[in-house]
This record gives structure tokens, C-alpha cells and sequence, in this order.
């Protein structure tokens, strides 16, 4: 059966979801997104993901072009009409369509597309084994903060670790990790002490990245933010991503480098399973 997708007021199957070739989104990725987790059937910190939905909004000076009560209404019934128990949905505004110009249009209602995807963020090969990342220059635009539709240079990090026989890239910028090329990075030192790059225009806000860094506070965890090398990550006890559809992902080896003895880290393993039974715990008080 074909997908039911969003696109500006009508429920539609996938094959006819439709565009304008005009819209700003196509034309210029003038545009932001969310991806929002579904487990057990029920979105996932989606209250986070609508703020920081605004943020990037609000930092284009692009108008919204929902309520959040409405937009949780679509993706509700999405999930409803597709039958996901465990995925996502995907959620983009664009500035809307108009004649190519790279001046901002006025008076232009923003396009809104919404859909969803099958995913087991449970119990992932990945999660039980970890991930290879490789060290990549980070080519991308300096305002990595607005979670914008631009995503070629990710996409190009991303194939050039898979030719490297890796997973996924870390970004690296004036000799220093900013983030992975679709998550937030993290080291555990020897000593235990539990680092992550502060927050900037150079990396995005991850809604993951906030819930882990609060269990991990609750755990009593010595925490810095701050930047790190890819030399400091090799050196470490444990490394590990956070993001939506990932959760706590352990990362084994960088550039080919095993971390410790290879395998998921105890306190890694700890945050996801933390992470996790908190997500659940979201559901059944729903």
C-alpha cells in the first residue's frame, strides 16, 4: 500500500505529492525541516523539535505556516494512516513558491510537507555493535545552528566515509570536531568525564543531544563543553552520536582507529538505555 504524505492541506498517497517547480525549497533550499522520533506509535520530545522548528523559522525570518497544535494534529494522523509503531516524520517548511529571485517574495504563503518512515530505533545492529566514523573536512555554511534543507555537504561527508569503508563522518573544523555530518558528537575521557562541543552557530541544537546531556547530569556525570580534536576522540574511553532516529549510537573506531578495546562503551550503553526507558516512559504517560 502507498504512503499517505502531507503537502499544504491535503492527505495525499505518495505518488501524488506534488510541488510547485517554483518553490523556494527546490529552487534555493530556502527551507528548514524536523525530524521527529515515533515509538510504540507516539512522537518522541516533539515539543523540543516544534521550538527549535520556530527558531529556524524565526532566524530566516520565514513565516510559520502552522500552529503547533495543528502540525501535531498531522502528524499524528500520519502516523495513524501509515501504521508506524517505531520511525519518524518528517517535517519541511519552505518560504513557499514564487518567480525565481534570490530577493526574498512577499506576500507568499510558505509550503508545508510532512511524512513519515519505518524505522526500528529500538533494537539496531548498530546500536549493539557501533558505528566506524571517519574524520572529514566540514565544508558547510557558518550558520550550522538553523536546521536548514541544505544538506549536499552532509550528503557528501556521508558518501565519503562509506568510501572509506566507515559509517558516518565527523566534521572537523580548524583542527577541531564540530559535529557529525547528521548528529551530535561525543567523547568520554579517560577519566570518565563525559565532553561535547558547546553550542553555536558552528553546531546544531540537538534535541537528542539536550535529553542525553540531562540524564547524564542526573547520573551525576562530570560534563564539559567544549571542543575536541580527532586526536582526543582516538584517545578516548568511549565515543558516541546522538540524534533523533539514532538516539545514543556508540561509536568503535575513527579513522580506523580502534576506540579502547572497540566495542560500545559501558557508559554509552548506559545513556541509551537511560535514553530510551525515558522515551517509553514519555509514551505511556501519554
Amino acid at each position: 500500500m502507498s504512503r499517505i504524505v502531507y503537502v499544504n492541506g491535503a492527505y495525499l498517497p505518495e505518488e501524488q505529492a506534488k510541488i510547485s517547480v517554483f518553490d523556494r525549497g527546490f529552487l534555493f533550499a530556502d527551507g528548514v525541516y524536523e525530524v521527529s522520533s515515533v515509538l510504540c506509535g507516539k512522537l518522541i520530545d516533539n515539543e523540543g523539535h516544534l521550538a527549535r522548528l520556530h527558531r529556524s523559522l524565526s532566524e530566516l525570518d520565514m513565516a510559520t505556516p502552522a500552529s503547533d497544535a495543528e502540525i501535531e494534529t498531522i502528524q499524528k494522523t500520519l502516523i495513524a494512516k501509515n501504521g508506524v509503531d517505531q520511525g519518524l516524520v518528517y517535517l519541511q517548511v519552505t518560504r513557499g513558491a514564487a518567480d525565481r529571485d534570490f530577493a526574498y517574495p512577499q506576500g507568499v504563503a510558505p509550503s508545508l510537507v510532512m511524512f513519515t518512515q519505518n524505522k526500528n530505533v529500538i533494537d539496531s545492529p548498530q546500536a549493539r555493535n557501533g558505528i566506524a566514523v571517519i574524520g572529514v573536512e566540514d565544508i558547510r555554511w557558518r550558520r550550522r545552528d538553523i536546521k536548514s534543507v541544505g544538506l549536499l555537504a552532509p550528503c557528501m561527508a556521508k558518501m565519503q566515509a562509506k568510501a572509506a569503508g566507515a559509517d558516518d563522518a565527523w566534521l572537523v573544523e580548524d583542527g577541531y570536531v564540530t559535529e557529525g555530518s547528521s548528529s551530535n558528537a561525543f567523547i568520554v575521557s579517560a577519566e570518565g568525564v563525559l565532553i561535547t562541543r558547546q553550542l553555536g552557530n558552528e553546531i546544531l541544537a540537538g534535541i537528542t543531544r539536550k535529553a542525553v546531556l540531562k540524564l547524564a547530569q542526573e547520573q551525576q556525570l562530570e560534563i564539559e563543553q567544549r571542543p575536541f580534536s580527532i586526536e582526543e576522540a582516538c584517545n578516548a574511553s568511549e565515543a558516541f552520536i546522538t540524534s533523533a532516529t539514532t538516539f545514543v549510537m556508540p561509536v568503535v573506531s575513527i579513522d580506523g582507529n580502534p576506540i579502547a578495546d572497540g566495542k560500545p562503551g559501558r557508559l554509552t550503553r548506559r545513556l541509551r538505555e537511560l535514553y530510551i526507558q525515558a522515551a517509553l516512559d514519555s509514551v505511556d504517560e501519554a
